[in-house]
């Protein structure tokens, strides 16, 4: 039998690690999972049985819930309401035909195009939105496993092709015209690959701010009539354009170009064919989603009926989220997250006035920056004005998706000229999860992730609350102070608020925490501490905050907290699942979470008179403490 003091993440879970099995239909399971899976259970029983909603958006995602498990109708309507996509890309002759439909093909296609102008909140002004500049995504997981070395690279480009092929022929393509088409798209793949952002890169999302003048960018981008190009997607060109990938901008005109005419058009056809196979029939959705299971370790396709549900709540996210949380969130617990809430925040002003390695100005100025945090509990007050277009008729469930995409790529554009909504919400309640926004300074908590282990407010202690869903306030909290959060102000904005010798001080700390993970061997592969440091340093100040917090009341239980911590990372997945996850996830995985997180606190080691010799134990001088 394992001990706390030897491993608190195998103690703690043993018995639901020794009986706990993998779902077939999933790479993985774990505290996170079991919640959407018992919130599917309680919907799906909902939406069986309720005739008429007081959402009034909530009827037509009905309407669209149903015709999404109609899969005698999918199959009679078979693929031909992908052939007008089909047809607009073969009438496309040459380059130049192409380069002067791209708006429209962004517009109002489902033709995807190699590249991405997006808007999203300029870091550096939050208040307004930017214009931003990305390349296309990979057929990998990630740029690690195009490397000539990486064991699954031959594997999984081999499998994809055998399963584009196989889906071509679905649609009518001979073998030997969807094997030209499918050496195409990985030819442009691998071309592509070169360029791309790793996964590290990504993670340090805050220096990907690369602004760029529109007479600059429009000068360098010569393949393409990119002013066109800006000027229809947002009526006018900016100021500036903000390069997320810049080796694909350096190399645009190498990637986007004559000569690469052919491999685009098998490019965006692949895509096309690929993404339409989840609307179609039973057959063709299964076919579509055997590379994605290959990647996963997942075992089986979702069944007909959680296709539907996974389908249809994800078209109707928000309107999904608003239903149940009115339903199934009360008011009172709503109250007492928010009482955690705020002792959190107070726990850390407390903390940084007693912070022992920053100057007073940087404190002073931290602290001003959690006295401004906006907190959103629950679920929003209004819905997107974009349901009101979101009617359901008798189309088929691909025509559905397609029109409800052109309406969500026009509003998406329209935003440009607009000020940011810092009350928007980036996740629906519904979804166990939780989030902070460094450029509106919000953290935001869905209704569901409101429930045990994470959080119950009368079968939990408040120790054991606090070693959940406390943990994870104060987790979202401390991103406001990790690696990326710590360069945007009170405000939102990207603004150096630092000294600098405090800010080279906190630069240390980070090393430390990188070392701390750097190299660590888990499921065949290794940690990269890099990759991994800012949700890291959440973890860090998260727990640290939340035991803080616990203390501070009268029936403390710092056993139950700890307890609590270690299960709610709780998690078995599958091999292949785990090694992705380590190769592009900023999340360490769970069960060095538990561990290592706990491993850092003497309180952990007082709690469980932890000794030298036993598993959990760590030398005071290596244990990383940042917030």
């Amino acid at each position: 039998m394992v001990k706390i003091q030897d491993d608190l993440f195998e103690a703690v879970n043993a018995e639901w690690l020794a009986n706990t099995e993998i779902p077939s239909d999933r790479p993985r399971i774990a505290a996170f999972d079991e919640l959407v899976i018992s919130n599917e259970q309680t919907l799906m029983h909902d939406f069986a049985t309720i005739k008429q909603f007081d959402i009034p958006v909530m009827n037509e995602f009905a309407k669209f819930y149903k015709k999404a498990g109609d899969f005698i109708e999918r199959f009679e309507f078979g693929v031909t309401p992908v052939q007008p996509e089909i047809d607009k890309l073969l009438a496309i002759e040459n380059f130049a035909d192409w380069a002067k439909q791209i708006p429209d093909l962004i517009l109002n296609s489902q033709l995807p195009v190699p590249f991405s102008l997006s808007v999203d909140t300029d870091m550096k002004d939050a208040v307004h939105y930017a214009l931003t500049f990305s390349g296309p995504g990979l057929i990998l997981p990630d740029t690690t496993y195009y490397d000539p070395s990486h064991p699954r690279k031959a594997e999984l480009l081999a499998f994809y092709a055998d399963n584009t092929i196989a889906i071509m022929q679905e649609f009518g393509y001979s073998k030997a015209e969807a094997t030209k088409h499918v050496e195409n798209i990985i030819e442009f793949d691998a071309l592509v690959a070169q360029y791309a952002n790793t996964s590290e890169e990504w993670a340090k999302y805050a220096e990907l701010y690369q602004p760029v003048s529109i007479e600059a960018f429009t000068s360098m981008i010569t393949t393409l009539p990119v002013s066109d190009v800006i000027k229809t997607l947002i009526g006018k060109l900016p100021d500036k354009v903000i390069v997320y990938e810049k080796r694909i901008y350096d190399n645009f005109n190498h990637i986007i170009n004559e000569a690469n005419f052919e491999r685009i058009k098998s490019w965006m056809l692949v895509k096309l064919l690929r993404s339409a196979t989840h609307y179609l029939s039973d057959e063709l959705r299964i076919l579509g989603s055997e590379f994605s299971r290959k990647l996963s370790g997942t075992a089986q396709a979702r069944s007909q009926e959680k296709h539907a549900y996974d389908l249809a709540t994800d078209q109707f996210s928000q309107a999904v989220g608003l239903y149940y949380g009115q339903k199934y969130f009360g008011e009172s617990a709503k109250a007492d997250v928010k009482r955690m809430t705020t002792e959190m925040i107070s726990v850390y002003q407390e903390r940084l006035r007693q912070n022992d390695w920053l100057s007073r100005e940087t404190i002073d100025k931290a602290i001003q920056k959690l006295d401004a945090m906006t907190v959103f509990i629950g679920y929003p007050d209004k819905l997107p004005e974009i349901y009101e277009q979101f009617t359901v008729s008798h189309d088929s469930i691909y025509s559905h998706v397609a029109r409800f995409n052109i309406v969500r790529t026009h509003r998406h554009y329209e935003k440009f000229n607009e000020p940011v909504d810092k009350t928007e919400w980036h996740m629906p309640a519904h979804m166990v999860n939780a989030y902070f926004s460094p450029d509106s300074n919000t953290i935001v908590f869905p209704a569901a992730i409101l429930q045990k282990p994470f959080y119950s407010e009368n079968d939990q202690t408040p120790s054991q609350n606090y070693g959940g869903i406390g943990a994870v306030i104060a987790h979202e909290i401390s991103h406001a102070f990790d690696n990326n959060g710590a360069r945007f102000d009170e405000f939102g904005n990207m603004n150096n608020w630092w000294l600098d010798e405090d800010f080279k001080a906190f630069e240390a700390k980070q090393a430390l925490m990188i070392a701390e993970f750097d190299g660590l061997e888990l499921a065949g592969a290794k940690v990269n501490g890099q990759l991994v440091v800012s949700e890291n340093i959440a973890d860090a100040g998260g727990l640290t905050a939340a035991m803080t917090a616990a203390l501070r009341e009268s029936d403390a239980d710092l056993k139950a907290f700890f307890i609590q911590w270690g299960e709610i990372w709780r998690i078995k997945a599958s091999q292949e699942y785990q090694q992705m996850l380590l190769s592009m996830d900023v999340h360490a995985p769970g069960k060095l979470r538990a561990n290592i997180q706990a491993s850092n606190l003497d309180e952990f080691f007082d709690t469980f008179e932890i000794k030298e010799g036993d598993g959990m134990w760590r030398n005071p001088a290596d244990r990383v403490k940042i917030w």
